[in-house]
């Protein structure tokens, strides 16, 4: 007797679910941590079709072969630069300079993993001040004479970028050469894209997306692996970077502007050599993004200032994660004194054991982030950490409303620092391109104390038995949310 259609249609998918089973048992614990590989072989075990299908789309943390291969091309060339300049007589004491001992470790580590040296002769200031930075950002491409090379994760035209926008095209009309990336859908959601992109084009301003989706092209990524990084070199001679989009502090977004709610950030305008390190991962960027090759960035002849500093690139184009390491090398560094901005906390066990191990070896351990959110599963994920830091020792400080935390920075002891892009959290520490500053030097460890203090005197600090006294149904909801984290 025949076995009816959907008879035999359902012993096919038992079978096929099984098989599913049993292939993601070889497939997805390689190369992949414990916890992330649990999670996916948990969803995929409870859902065989679903977890397969949400596997296939972004369970790659990695750039597609073709993206990685241009990017290790060009860090070839980087790296034959950096050796070529270490033999230079007047370039080899700046880019090979003294290593102070405690700082070494760390320095080893972000030249190893990012291609990019340790280098004397800058200067770095700290910019806190949101409407500031983009008026000295403006300023620079108003006065450039060469090229202004441009990268945001968010690129909007609103009031308050408006003249960055009208001095990109000034700089045009004098002859100045102008590229521009911005991330495809960090930039897609806001009003006024199609009319950015006609004004860019009119203009005469050479511009890409970065990570553009092209689903059926044959360099696929996964979708949600973003260019996250804020870069501005203007000629060569100063460079911008750090936490800032190129938008209005509200983000455009009706309810902030209702409710007042506005986001603070921290960007570093830097001279000297650092500037061209900057510009290293602006070319590396442009050359994955169109194929052209521009060469070799200009190394500044004269000494901007005496900071010690190195840029510090990251990302799924790289074996390693980046940044997570550093931070790590960081933290472990710390004997008197650590402070973390983050406005996004979702830590991995590295991570989450350096800061705690701090605190417990008696560093005064401080986390500064907001009392509000922006993204529902990241801030509940992140509440779920806090009462094993509150155990620890770890101080944790929440800046009130209608301050929405967006800067990135830390201070360890008196004499390290980094200022970025990245965030402590899963998508910044493995899925995004992103990019640090590390710097060696009191004076900029000194002006970071300063926006320090402004955060604690606008902050509440969180006591332990009255976090332990939140609503279960809270408790639920922070903890299920930080098992999403486990899933890249």
């Amino acid at each position: 007797m025949n076995m009816p259609f959907w008879g035999v249609a359902t012993a096919a998918a038992y079978v096929l679910s099984w098989l599913i089973v049993l292939a993601s048992l070889f497939v997805v614990p390689r190369n992949r941590r414990p916890g992330s590989a649990t999670a996916w072989l948990m969803l995929i075990f409870l859902v065989p079709y679903l977890g397969l299908l949400l596997f296939w789309l972004i369970g790659s943390p990695k750039l597609s072969r073709k993206r990685r291969a241009l990017q290790g091309g060009f860090d070839a060339r980087i790296a034959a630069a950096v050796a070529s300049v270490q033999h230079d007589p007047i370039l080899a004491p700046v880019f090979d300079p003294p290593v102070p001992e405690r700082a070494a470790p760390a320095v080893r580590l972000a030249t190893a993993l990012g291609g990019l040296p340790l280098c004397i002769g800058n200067t770095i200031e700290v910019l806190p001040d949101y409407d500031d930075a983009i008026r000295r950002m403006t300023n620079a491409v108003r006065s450039a004479e060469r090229f202004v090379h441009v990268e945001f994760y968010i690129l909007a035209m609103d009031a308050t970028t408006e003249p960055f926008f009208t001095a990109l095209e000034d700089a045009v009309r004098r002859g100045v050469k102008v590229r521009l990336l911005a991330d495809h859908i960090g930039s897609r959601k806001y009003p006024g894209r199609v009319q950015m992109k006609e004004r860019l084009t009119r203009a005469g301003v050479a511009w890409h997306w970065t990570l553009p989706l092209r689903p059926f092209s044959n360099h696929w990524n996964r979708p949600d692996l973003r260019n996250h990084r804020k870069i501005l070199v203007v000629d060569g001679a100063i460079g911008f970077t750090g936490s800032m989009n190129m938008i209005d502090r509200s983000y455009l977004v009706a309810r902030n502007r209702r409710l007042g709610l506005y986001y603070i950030d921290l960007h570093a305008s830097v001279t000297g050599p650092l500037v061209a390190e900057l510009d290293a991962v602006f070319r590396t960027d442009w050359y994955t993004e169109t194929g052209e090759l521009l060469g070799a960035p200009d190394v500044p002849r004269m000494r901007g200032g005496n900071a010690l500093g190195q840029v510090l690139p990251s990302g799924p184009g790289y074996v390693d994660d980046n940044n997570l390491k550093v931070f790590v090398a960081l933290i472990h560094a710390a004997r008197e004194r650590l402070v973390i901005t983050s406005p996004y906390f979702v830590p991995d066990d590295a991570l989450m054991t350096a800061i705690t191990s701090a605190a417990q070896r008696g560093v005064v351990v401080t986390l500064y982030s907001s009392a509000i959110g922006d993204q529902f599963l990241v801030s509940h994920a992140q509440r779920s950490y806090y009462e094993q830091l509150l155990v620890a020792g770890v101080e944790i400080r929440l800046l009130r409303r209608p301050v929405l935390l967006h800067a990135k920075h830390m201070t360890v002891d008196d004499d390290m620092a980094m200022i970025g892009s990245s965030n402590l959290d899963m998508r910044s520490l493995t899925l995004n391109l992103e990019i640090t500053l590390l710097a060696y030097d009191r004076d900029v460890v000194s002006a970071l104390r300063g926006v320090e203090a402004v955060y604690r005197a606008h902050t509440d600090s969180i006591d332990l038995a009255a976090w332990r006294r939140r609503p279960y149904l809270v408790q639920l909801l922070d903890n299920l949310a930080r098992l999403t984290a486990a899933l890249q």
